[in-house]
């Protein structure tokens, strides 16, 4: 089996003052292999942010299994949970949350640090995917100089500074004019494809949809 992330049987539902219990994911499979580009669609609130943080382990499915890189990972304690989401899983979420204290390199810096790694190697392979992504010459900026395109494109490069195996991402380029979502969706299409990770991106854009290997589209708590 070559996937490195895979979703099996995944239920999903919560508890509502006055719908009682609501039903969100429905035994829902879902494999991604490494190199894969999936766009997730959905309707507002049929469950794609649900699906991203069950995936990305910052929620607990109700039953099914969540395998990632081969490894189990469904029922792991919190601080082994933590460890996975570290060192396996980059995020991107519409809006960048980058740390507004720091600079753009000292937020590409930090997971790193957290991750183990030395101050000097970390510096270095910050500086390295602000290369790649062209703002080499805005390091030592913080978020608030930084436009909104230049902001999310650091925000992929602190999903991707620990090597991730998958890339979840949900709605990257959503709060972005027509112009710049599609040139942050450039980027973020040739470092997935540099990197050779898996990446699972939600959007409402079917055009950035159709540029990516697969969709898959959400309905009635499945995939299909």
């Amino acid at each position: 089996m070559n996937d490195v992330l895979r979703l099996e049987g995944i239920e999903k539902g919560y508890m509502r003052d006055t719908a009682g219990e609501v039903i969100v994911l429905r035994g829902l499979d879902m494999a991604v292999q490494p190199g894969e580009v999936v766009a997730l669609v959905a309707p507002s609130g049929a469950g794609k942010s649900t699906l991203l943080h069950i995936a990305g382990l910052l929620d607990t499915p109700d039953a099914g299994r969540i395998t990632v890189a081969g490894r189990d990972v469904t029922g792991l304690p919190d601080r082994d949970r933590t460890a996975a989401r570290r060192q396996d899983l980059g995020f991107v979420y519409q809006f960048h949350h980058l740390l507004p204290e720091f600079t753009a390199l000292e937020n590409i810096i930090l997971p790193q640090l957290a991750n183990g790694a030395s101050r000097s190697a970390a510096a270095t392979r910050a500086a390295g995917l602000l290369d790649s992504v062209g703002l080499s010459d805005r390091g030592r900026h913080r978020p608030a100089e930084l436009s909104g395109g230049q902001q999310q494109r650091v925000a992929f490069c602190r999903a991707l500074a620990n090597g991730p195996k998958v890339l979840l991402a949900d709605e990257p380029t959503g709060n972005l004019d027509p112009e710049t979502s599609s040139q942050v969706f450039d980027v973020l299409m040739r470092m997935a494809r540099e990197s050779g990770l898996a990446a699972v991106i939600a959007t409402h854009n079917r055009d950035l949809a159709a540029r990516m290997d697969r969709t898959l589209r959400l309905e009635g708590g499945r995939l299909v």
